[in-house]
């Protein structure tokens, strides 16, 4: 009976010691796991053209590729830039410091990408709000003339003087997006209504946008949208002085003045960043052209295609809105073409 009592108890202290060290493997492996994944934590670096400053668009960028960052465990950082030349430099640093994907943004940052991807054939770059066509770069553009699109349709129906403008940043086949989709909105609603564009000659002159505004506010228009960059700021003060209705671009702006900014064309800069790293850290990243519009919630009007914190302005009325979400689906099914005014 001793000898099967210690038999018994041999037996419970191996079968501990077995559990303990399994414990311990299993321990082992965990540990050396995570530390292995966090060796391979993908280094994602956003190199801006410019100071963030108070344009909405590199904002929200900011907003989404921090987002994107922290639900994905990648190692990033954001770089802005003072002027041309420090761009240039940034992008250089970010390849010496071995970043695996480099993302940039607009037109602003065309030549120094060329440029820097060319040199560096084995390096990730992505660029949003404009194309690049180098084998290493995914560029990431949006169809703004479908949001535009719905904005001059909304004006059209909305105006009581049959009179609208548009104050644009620069007179380039970028901003022809905004200023040609107003244009066919408008005319889809309204044919008979009159309109008015100028453009500021920078993305920066909130003073010159505000002066045209006024010009075109003493021709007649009742409704002047903006499409000038931190210019659109100057358009916002001329509307809050003098009374009349406008708009913004790439976030809601209505929540700054509800009584005269009553709509805004959305451009989801976070998402599309967003989703760059969330494609490029699971291994679906892909090289090349693709753009955002209005079916992949890429682009947007308030009130359209998303809700607001202000209130809808009886300038609008729900009754027009009504009847531009009508517009809105038949362009996302397709009954309603609007061509690209950058392509020929």
């Amino acid at each position: 009976m001793k000898r099967s009592l210690s038999f018994v108890l041999l037996m419970v202290l191996i079968t501990v010691m077995l559990a303990a060290c399994g414990n311990n493997s299993a321990k082992d492996e965990q540990s050396g796991g995570k530390s292995e994944n966090e060796a391979k934590a993908k280094k994602i670096a956003l190199v801006l053209p410019e100071k963030i400053g108070v344009n909405p668009f590199f904002v929200q960028m900011d907003e989404g590729f921090k987002k994107a960052g922290t639900e994905f465990g990648a190692d990033i950082k954001t770089i802005e830039s003072t002027d041309p030349a420090a761009f240039e430099q940034n992008l250089r640093a970010a390849v010496a410091e071995n970043y695996d994907l480099i993302i940039t943004a607009t037109f602003q940052a065309e030549d120094a990408l060329k440029k820097v991807a060319a040199e560096n054939p084995n390096k990730a770059f992505a660029i949003v709000d404009t194309t690049v066509d180098l084998p290493n770069i995914r560029s990431i553009g949006f169809r703004e003339y479908e949001a535009s699109y719905l904005l001059g349709a909304t004006a059209g129906l909305s105006t009581k003087t049959n009179k609208v403008g548009m104050v644009a940043a620069v007179d380039i086949p970028l901003i022809k997006k905004y200023t040609e989709g107003f244009s066919e909105g408008l005319k889809s609603t309204n044919p008979t209504a009159e309109f008015f564009v100028n453009y500021v000659g920078g993305f920066n002159d909130p003073a010159k946008a505000k002066e045209l505004a006024l010009v075109q506010l003493g021709k007649g228009a009742d409704f002047i949208a903006g499409a000038a960059a931190t210019g659109d700021l100057g358009v916002f003060e001329a509307a809050k002085e003098k009374g009349f209705f406008t708009s913004g671009v790439d976030v809601d702006r209505t929540v700054i003045d509800p009584e005269h900014i009553v709509l805004s064309i959305l451009k989801s800069t976070d998402i599309v960043t967003y989703e760059t790293v969330k494609e490029f850290v699971n291994g679906t990243f892909k090289y090349g052209a693709v753009d955002y519009g209005l079916k992949e919630d890429g682009v947007g009007l308030t009130f359209v295609t998303r809700e607001s914190k202000s209130t809808l302005n009886p300038f609008i009325g729900q009754e027009n809105i009504d009847k531009v979400k009508k517009i809105k689906d038949d362009i996302i099914a397709g009954t309603i073409t609007i061509k690209d005014p950058m392509q020929p």
